[in-house]
């Protein structure tokens, strides 16, 4: 009796231990009833029935999904190869669970149509310059498909966008033509500058000689007055004298030579020179 007791008592722990069901915070559980939805458990311990109730676990965490490589044809007709990343969330694991079959493989696959129609409108060189464009409009339209399988599209980023060989090509060529313009144009710049700089400071050393002339040109004007002035008041009637004697002292200032006759004296040499001046008499 003891031993089918616990016999009765061992199978019955082991069916409350069979229930229990642990969901870790990165998880939501789905408990269904025979086949029906039941609730929704949270993180935690959670306990279900044996052989009546089943736990499906959905993870709720930030996804990262990548969109696979393919050619798309761009509004000018040219193929360009294009992937790009997803990435997502679960918000509501009743639908993820009950609206879509396998969304792991549903998400990526209307993410490569999604794409393909938004790059379809554009050209090639459209795509190249808006890229932050095409992320946006793939996320917006993503987001609002899948959003009725209870999920949530983060952000979308496009990987790459490769045109063919030829174009590659033409587009490098186009480019290098262009970086070569900038730098003639900055050199051409440059060397105008440099022009107009030289041209500048000829400009301002003529400016400075010329202010130079013309100040020395005022003082000697000023210095020839005040001797006039001088003169007249000092040595009225004497001015042509006085001239005589400042053009003497400016030819001994230059070290000139000056020959004297042997019967002559120097004072009498220097007033011929100096004009009309009166002689020293000799002394008898």
């Amino acid at each position: 009796m003891d031993i089918l007791i616990f016999g009765f008592f061992l199978l019955f722990l082991l069916f409350l231990l069979s229930g229990i069901r642990i969901v870790r915070p990165t998880e939501r559980g789905i408990v269904e009833f025979l086949g029906k939805y039941s609730r929704t458990a949270d993180a935690g311990f959670n306990w279900i029935i044996p052989v009546f109730h089943r736990m499906f676990r959905i993870n709720i965490t930030e996804r990262r999904v990548d969109i696979d490589p393919q050619s798309i044809i761009t509004k000018d007709k040219l193929n360009a190869v294009v992937d790009g990343v997803v990435y997502y969330k679960v918000n509501v694991v009743e639908k993820v669970l009950y609206q879509v079959n396998n969304f792991e493989s549903s998400v990526p696959s209307l993410a490569k149509t999604t794409l393909r129609a938004v790059i379809g409108k554009m050209t090639l060189t459209e795509a190249n310059e808006n890229r932050d464009k095409i992320n946006h409009d793939v996320e917006k339209i993503l987001d609002i498909e899948v959003s009725k399988w209870g999920i949530e599209v983060v952000r979308v980023e496009l990987q790459r966008i490769e045109p063919p060989e030829d174009v590659q090509s033409a587009m490098n060529q186009v480019v290098k033509a262009e970086n070569e313009k900038i730098a003639a144009l900055d050199l051409a710049t440059a060397i105008e500058t440099q022009a107009d700089g030289q041209r500048r400071a000829e400009i301002k050393k003529a400016e400075g000689v010329a202010a130079a002339i013309k100040l020395k040109a005022e003082a000697d004007g000023e210095a020839i007055q005040i001797v006039n002035e001088a003169a007249e008041k000092y040595f009225v009637g004497n001015a042509q004298l006085l001239k005589r004697l400042d053009t003497v002292s400016e030819a001994l200032k230059d070290n000139a030579k000056i020959i004297v006759p042997s019967d002559g004296e120097l004072v009498n040499v220097i007033g011929n020179l100096a004009g009309d001046v009166v002689p020293i008499p000799k002394k008898k």
